[in-house]
């Protein structure tokens, strides 16, 4: 088991103006020591208990798993900021007016030097699916008191989070009962195939990967051609990795010419939800909720990716809560008011 200890409590809900409790911990992983890029195997977990947890020291709740998006981490969705709900705030105050019956949350860091792990295993990252469900919940399980089981257990996300949430529920059958993905990656021929010029450009500017991560490590203030670069390094650590070496992985285009490398591609594609549906329709049946939306302004088309992983789960049979509203990538955390009751309505209650 993991080994786990608990930072300041009073402070963190006080600031948040929470009516439960959040509580960060620290989680020492397995799974993350000696990844290629040096990135910590101790990370942050922020715990969330609803009002009366303490009290009822027999009950036992449901964990709804959080994860962020690209450039994430921790820090950034427990932050707090004028005239903005974060994702624990938006669970306590749903809790606090009974819109929803009390869980637990538990906000997951799966950052990287690159921006972004995919919460994928990765020869080239770490294993990053292994940390969430080995040893994020076997942590969680063995220090809250959950319902330890897979009904008692959903995961949801926003953009790479939402993509993180299909893939562990697709790759880990039996661990969570529910998914909800808000805007996530999916249909990888609209979401990522625009980057890859800009991303050829800029390494060719600055000799290659590794030199171009340093000379973005360096700056104080990056272009936006900066972070899509970035961005395309990050998916392929995480896509297309060729082996246990810090920048050792395929780009899915050509380095010098930028035409697209149809193999490389075809490794991203397999990660790709929609196109995963047909091999994972008997995960996807023993699910109580398959839950997806996405702005129809998203600049990523992101919207195209929902529909189409909606129109070939519903092929198979299946019920999939699908919805759309009129907004694009960023800021849609209201989104929350919507999922959280939904996923909770479905799990198991003690």
């Amino acid at each position: 088991m993991p080994w786990c200890k608990t930072w300041a409590v009073g402070d963190l809900s006080r600031l948040l103006g929470l009516a439960g409790t959040l509580r960060l911990d620290e989680i020492d992983s397995p799974a993350l020591r000696g990844n290629p890029l040096g990135d910590p195997a101790r990370r942050p977990l922020a715990i969330y208990t609803p009002p009366g947890y303490d009290a009822e020291a027999s009950r036992r709740y449901p964990v709804l798993y959080c994860l962020h998006g690209y450039t994430g981490d921790v820090g950034a969705l427990i932050a707090v900021r004028p005239w903005e709900t974060n994702v624990v705030q938006w669970f306590d105050r749903l809790v606090a007016r009974g819109a929803m019956p009390p869980a637990i949350l538990a906000v997951v860091d799966g950052n990287t030097r690159l921006g972004g792990s995919q919460y994928l295993d990765s020869i080239h990252n770490g294993a990053y699916a292994a940390y969430v469900v080995r040893d994020v919940v076997g942590a969680v399980d063995a220090r809250y008191r959950t319902l330890a089981r897979e009904g008692g257990r959903a995961v949801f996300g926003k953009s790479s989070g939402g993509f993180g949430a299909l893939h562990l529920t697709l790759a880990h059958p039996g661990t969570f009962a529910a998914f909800a993905s808000h805007s996530g990656d999916t249909y990888f021929r609209y979401a990522h195939i625009p980057s890859f010029a800009v991303t050829q450009r800029t390494l060719e500017t600055y000799g290659g990967p590794q030199a171009f991560v340093e000379e973005f490590e360096r700056r104080p203030k990056r272009p936006q051609d900066f972070y899509t670069t970035i961005e395309m390094l990050g998916y392929s650590a995480a896509y297309s990795p060729r082996g246990a070496a810090a920048f050792d992985f395929d780009l899915p285009f050509d380095a010098a010419t930028g035409e697209l490398r149809d193999d490389v591609f075809a490794r991203w594609l397999a990660f790709d939800p929609v196109e995963r549906v047909a091999a994972g329709a008997a995960t996807l049946s023993r699910l109580r909720l398959r839950y997806l939306d996405c702005g129809r302004r998203d600049e990523y088309g992101l919207d195209i990716g929902a529909r189409i992983f909606t129109r070939r789960v519903r092929d198979l049979g299946l019920e999939v809560r699908h919805e759309e509203f009129d907004d694009d990538h960023r800021n849609v955390g209201y989104r929350y008011a919507v999922s959280l009751p939904a996923l909770t309505a479905v799990l198991d209650r003690d």
